[in-house]
């Protein structure tokens, strides 16, 4: 008769939140990680086809863009391009309507779900997000980076800062899949049907309920520009609502004065864009923006900002970007990266003091640093393993 081990049927018992368990039979060690290997290796391949199949559809369709910007702004702009599909993509398999997503939260309650007295229930299958590996290198490794040309970023005694060194899946939960106290998601999720409104785009009209028309200007001039309002058809505006011009000894933004202040707003944060975008940096050395991706970038990250602020501007917006449509997934994917990073900056820097993302979310990655969709998804090395 077999003895009985509570210590090892605990063990096998346990279950920690938030981390994906693999099987727990018998099979031979080198088979179990064998059939691991290959499920995440299937898991990665799927993720990876997903996204080129909405990077396609984005290409081929100006109706999907708009529809990606305005989930991207429900999200409140919180996730990097390959985060923001790959929970799209999860969503729609389920045939949910996602809201807000956290992790199940630490023990103690201080972070996640939990930090809100709210618990996922039992038998709910997590969501998957990219979250970035972080160590400190070692000098000699140091040395093979910055030999093979990897920028190699230091602290302030010369030592190797921690880096990002890889990706790896973790679990999220949405709200749906929570029980517990009433919780308010911080964007609310106003669906609406994407269809092109005329031919002309209309400006907006009423009041700013978002308040932030001071902020943006103090935006602009910390990036050494100047703000101006000026009567239509006056200045460098030409037929325009509001232009950024830069040359030598002059970097001036001019925006209609005579437009409500929803377009006032509007048309700044959008000036603001395009400064933020690098569309005038480019200009000036020499390289050349199409207008139709510059005006995308900037009306896009215009859209999702106020979106999340509280002002709808899609009777604008989707007019603007209508017009733009066939390019290629190596464009649309460029595209998407700038607008989702200088959304989250421009949002960031509005944010009241102290207002911060909760700490129980997967650090976001700053520009100069790997997107999870440009690493080898399909590499073991890159992503870690889904298991503990």
């Amino acid at each position: 008769m077999a003895k009985h081990n509570p210590s090892a049927a605990k063990a096998r018992g346990k279950h920690t939140p938030g981390v994906e368990q693999l099987s727990v039979t018998n099979t031979p060690k080198v088979e179990r990680s064998r059939r691991s290997d290959g499920d995440r290796d299937a898991l990665l391949a799927k993720i990876k086809a997903d996204f080129d199949a909405r990077l396609a559809r984005m290409a081929a369709e100006p109706a999907q863009w708009i529809e990606f910007i305005d989930r991207v702004a429900v999200f409140g702009a919180r996730y990097g391009l390959g985060n923001q599909i790959l929970l799209l993509v999860q969503a729609e398999e389920r045939g949910i309507e996602p809201r807000y997503f956290l992790p199940y939260g630490r023990k103690d309650g201080s972070t996640g779900w939990r930090a809100h007295r709210r618990y996922v229930r039992a038998g709910q299958t997590a969501f998957k997000i990219w979250a970035p590996i972080t160590r400190r290198p070692t000098e000699e490794q140091a040395a093979e980076w910055e030999a093979a040309g990897r920028t190699l970023q230091r602290d302030t005694s010369g030592r190797p800062a921690i880096q990002v060194v890889g990706f790896r899946l973790v679990n999220t939960f949405e709200l749906s899949q929570t029980d517990g106290e009433p919780f308010e998601p911080p964007t609310v999720l106003v669906r609406r049907r994407v269809q092109q409104r005329g031919n002309r785009p209309q400006l907006l009209v009423g009041d700013d309920p978002t308040g932030v028309f001071d902020d943006l200007v103090k935006l602009i001039k910390d990036e050494g520009y100047t703000l101006e309002l000026v009567a239509p058809r006056t200045g460098y505006l030409g037929g325009a609502n509001g232009v950024t011009v830069r040359r030598q000894g002059v970097r001036l933004v001019q925006v209609r004065d005579d437009v409500d202040p929803a377009q006032r707003t509007k048309t700044t944060l959008h000036e603001l864009a395009h400064i933020r975008c690098g569309h005038l940096d480019a200009a000036v050395v020499g390289e050349d923006v199409h207008r139709g991706r510059g005006e995308t970038e900037a009306e896009s990250v215009a859209h999702i900002v106020l979106r999340t602020l509280g002002i709808d501007s899609a009777v604008y917006s989707d007019a603007y970007v209508f017009g733009w449509a066939g390019g290629g997934l190596d464009l649309v994917k460029e595209c998407a990266e700038t607008v989702l990073r200088v959304a989250r900056q421009i949002l960031a820097d509005l944010a009241p003091p102290g207002d911060t993302t909760d700490e129980s979310e997967p650090a976001q990655v700053g520009p100069g640093e790997p997107d999870p969709v440009a690493v080898e998804l399909a590499g073991a090395t890159a992503v870690g393993r889904v298991a503990a």
